[in-house]
């Protein structure tokens, strides 16, 4: 994939740029402040922007403002935040803003480099790529409407995994039961929420958006 990097610390952005270039992706830019984050973006349109939450001037939200003009102006572009806070104002901001292609991670849980890049190309192809404590403080943050209450118990374990970006068959793994039956569950979950019919994937990130927008 064709990346864009912004991080204000230095080290660490040089750090994530050889990480991707060595597993094949092409750094189009690597930046330090939104500014230069939405220029490079207008100039090299690609496929994915990594970004921290909070850079110069004020070091408050200005990679969320420039991600949500992103999302906004270039719609094909996925946006990964990457931070040390979890903020669950600037999740739902982002996905107010139209989220499919929508990642957040906290630095200090990414585990290795396969487990971040593995959430960059879901990000990448449209998909999400939330941390599970990013999530589990979305689900308790009041955010839930009726349109949730016909899910059973089960299916609500099965949706907050798939917000975490996990396959069916990492869904299954994690709740001890088969594939099969996830399938059963994921179904269910598309019909309550009166999903239309689509390729799943599209459907998947239409349930996640609603289930943390609310």
């Amino acid at each position: 994939m064709r990346v864009v990097i912004a991080e204000d610390a230095a080290v660490l952005r040089e750090l994530l740029g050889q990480m991707l270039a060595e597993r094949g992706h092409e750094i189009c830019a690597s930046v330090g402040d939104g500014a230069a984050l939405r220029a490079a973006i207008a100039e090299h349109r690609p496929d994915v922007a990594v970004t921290d939450i909070r850079m110069p001037p004020t070091h408050t939200d200005e990679g969320l403002r420039a991600a949500i003009d992103i999302r906004r102006d270039h719609p094909g572009t996925g946006v990964l935040l990457f931070s040390q806070y979890v903020e669950t104002k600037y999740a739902t901001r982002l996905l107010a803003a139209g989220s499919a292609g929508v990642g957040y991670l906290l630095k200090d849980r990414v585990a290795n480099v396969a487990e971040f890049a593995d959430a960059l190309e879901r990000v990448g192809a449209g998909g999400t790529a939330l941390d599970p404590e990013v999530v589990t403080q979305l689900a308790g943050a009041g955010h839930r409407t009726e349109e949730l209450a016909p899910l059973t118990e089960r299916e609500r374990q099965v949706l907050t995994l798939m917000a975490e970006g996990r396959s069916n068959a990492a869904i299954a793994q994690s709740l001890f039961v088969s594939a099969g039956t996830v399938e059963k569950h994921v179904a269910a979950v598309f019909d309550k929420l009166g999903l239309p019919v689509s390729h799943d994937h599209n459907r998947r990130v239409l349930a996640v958006i609603r289930y943390l927008r609310g």
